[in-house]
């Protein structure tokens, strides 16, 4: 594997961004004498977090299609044919210095380009996917087939796929499950002791869970738990006012590790590396699924965890703010309950899916 190089391409989303940047992470701890070369956009959370992270990267500028009507959608959209002529003129110059031996792509509209280009130009380039999503995206049903191996979260997926795909999990975040309860205390100013809930809806928070949380405070303050709420940076304002000794109401929570720790109850989406992490760190889940995610991925994502016994799905369309509530007080109210799911999510977790997935990737280079 020594002096190989190897392109890994995927972002837009912290959902197809963390896995590559994991894998990029395996790939260097065991041999750092390979050259890896990160593809993003100029638009994703990448060009933010690739010059952070100091890792060798290339951002293209291209965005995804607009589904929208408004002006700005359609303009964006007008632009996109010169955008994807820039971007492939830019990586035919990056194939030719860089000489990739092994494509990684791990989805998203970043990641399209240099497959394509891989595929039709470079065919001696072996091309590894990593599908994070129990409904594969986009990218990974185009390009499965010209792919060596498919790498996939769940179980569900292979069905969707007519290639060589392998059940590996999807990456999580290094130390998410070792977090210390004990902690708690001094990163949140909540107590270790009581029962607690841990409500987010992503890295950018989500307005309708964030609404759902306020509508249910009163409620909340009658009974002997403590909430842990990270709102999303857009949201914060708005509801930073209910901070208290019970209610730690947070913009963006860094430490993760110890947020997990402390929850009893996580009330979230159903992002793939969302249900990744939690079951990885074992934890029960109430899981309200966004409603307009591509081929509605993340219902039939959670819909995984309720078959195993480790989640109950709430859908958004008819959802009262009563009814989370009332599941919020009775699951968590119910140690035998949540013991159970605890154990389920437990069973189902994966936490050496990174390892198995750059297993695969050293079969290749071989």
């Amino acid at each position: 594997m020594k002096n190989k190089n190897i392109l890994i391409t995927g972002g837009g989303t912290g959902g197809h961004l963390f896995p590559a940047l994991a894998i990029g992470d395996e790939i260097t701890n065991r041999e750092p004498n390979i050259n890896i070369h990160y593809v993003g956009s100029n638009f994703g959370l990448e060009s933010k977090v690739f010059p952070v992270k100091d890792v060798w990267h290339t951002l293209l500028p291209i965005r995804g299609y607009q589904r929208g009507f408004s002006l700005g959608s359609i303009g964006k959209n007008i632009l996109l044919p010169f955008r994807i002529i820039v971007s492939l003129k830019k990586l035919k110059n990056l194939f030719k210095h860089f000489k990739p031996d092994i494509i990684i792509g791990t989805g998203g509209y970043a990641s399209a380009l240099p497959l394509y280009l891989a595929e039709k130009k470079y065919k001696d380039i072996c091309i590894l996917l990593q599908e994070q999503n129990s409904y594969p995206g986009i990218t990974t049903r185009w390009f499965s087939e010209k792919s060596k191996t498919v790498c996939v979260g769940f179980q569900a997926t292979i069905n969707h796929l007519n290639t060589n795909t392998i059940l590996t999990g999807n990456p999580v975040r290094k130390g998410i499950s070792n977090g210390k309860k004990s902690d708690s205390e001094s990163i949140f100013n909540l107590n270790p002791n009581k029962k607690t809930v841990l409500l987010f809806g992503g890295s950018q928070g989500s307005t309708f869970l964030n609404k759902m949380m306020e509508n249910i405070l009163e409620k909340i303050s009658n009974i002997d738990i403590q909430i842990l709420w990270q709102t999303g940076d857009l949201d914060y304002r708005e509801y930073k006012k209910y901070n208290n000794y019970k209610i730690r109401v947070t913009p963006f929570i860094d430490n993760m590790a110890t947020a997990y720790s402390l929850a009893d109850l996580v009330v979230c989406r159903s992002g793939a590396l969302t249900l990744a992490e939690i079951t990885v760190c074992g934890k029960p889940s109430i899981l309200i699924p966004y409603p307009h995610a591509a081929g509605d991925h993340q219902t039939k994502n959670a819909q995984a965890l309720v078959n195993a016994g480790a989640a109950r799905i709430l859908f958004e369309k008819n959802l009262k703010a009563n009814d989370l509530f009332e599941l919020i007080n009775n699951l968590i109210s119910n140690s035998d309950e949540i013991s159970k799911m605890s154990k389920a999510s437990k069973r189902i977790g994966k936490p050496n899916a990174t390892k198995l997935i750059v297993d695969q990737i050293f079969e290749l280079a071989v």
